[in-house]
């Protein structure tokens, strides 16, 4: 049976603090052989850093979320993009606009969303898209930067499938995770039949959204067969068969080799 691979987790979240080393060495052994641990603070990126140091399979993405966008200066600037240039830095991210929350301004989180754009560009690594409540003006920036040109991947997808024309226009892979399970989420389910397989990548956003049967309880990578179940069933093809050509794509998202350690 194929590996898998968590496109994207925090497990420098608080809600891992007790069993933080116990479940993550517990993790090879139950077939996920590599995860991506996601900046969203500048907090978090360290703590990111950290776990890349201490983890041979899990790898980093350094980026501020748009809602923690406010903490950003030039100093912070320039201390982020040092850090992306760690080796096992994969990717620019997670970064995007946010317009749930009302703070910070959509202002403030636009100026920053293309300055890590831009940095990616400088460092020549992919992006990791958040994007909430935010879709016209999330494309309309990915457009205005050349996006196309970084590559990268719409995180934890939930607009329509007439967006995901849009974003697979610009090349980017969609992260499709424990939501996919939820018996009221037709509109992603009908995005997800309309994206080619080889566009997908499998992710937790872990401690969050955990699939069903386990809604509601701390998400973690051991939960991921529930989305592969799913994702299989709405392709019509077997388990492995999607195992395969998720584990494919993510390599390709990171541009790391399947076979790197």
């Amino acid at each position: 049976m194929t590996d898998i691979f968590d496109t994207h987790a925090h497990y420098d979240d608080e809600a891992f603090d007790e069993d933080r080393e116990a479940l993550l060495e517990a993790l090879p052994k139950n077939g996920i052989a590599k995860v991506v641990n996601v900046g969203s603070s500048l907090e978090a990126c360290r703590k990111t850093l950290a776990l890349t140091e201490k983890y041979d399979y899990i790898y980093g993405a350094i980026g501020i979320h748009p809602s923690d966008s406010g903490e950003l200066d030039e100093e912070a600037f320039v201390w982020l993009e040092q850090q992306c240039q760690s080796e096992k830095c994969v990717a620019v991210g997670e970064i995007g606009l946010d317009y749930y929350w009302d703070e910070p301004s959509r202002e403030v989180q636009q100026k920053w969303f293309r300055r890590q754009l831009n940095l990616a560009r400088e460092v020549k690594k992919p992006v990791i898209i958040h994007s909430r409540e935010a879709a016209k003006d999330t494309a309309d920036i990915l457009k205005e930067e050349r996006a196309e040109e970084l590559g990268g991947v719409i995180h934890c997808y939930s607009y329509t499938k007439e967006m995901a024309k849009t974003f697979l226009n610009m090349g980017f892979y969609f992260g499709i995770g424990g939501v996919l399970t939820f018996k009221n989420a037709k509109k992603l389910k009908e995005a997800v039949e309309y994206i080619p397989l080889e566009r997908i990548v499998l992710e937790t956003d872990c401690p969050y959204l955990a699939p069903a049967p386990n809604r509601g309880k701390r998400n973690s990578s051991l939960n991921l067969s529930f989305v592969v179940s799913a994702l299989a069933e709405i392709k019509g093809m077997d388990e492995e068969a999607v195992r395969q050509a998720v584990w494919k794509n993510s390599h390709e998202l990171y541009r790391l080799k399947p076979t790197e350690e």
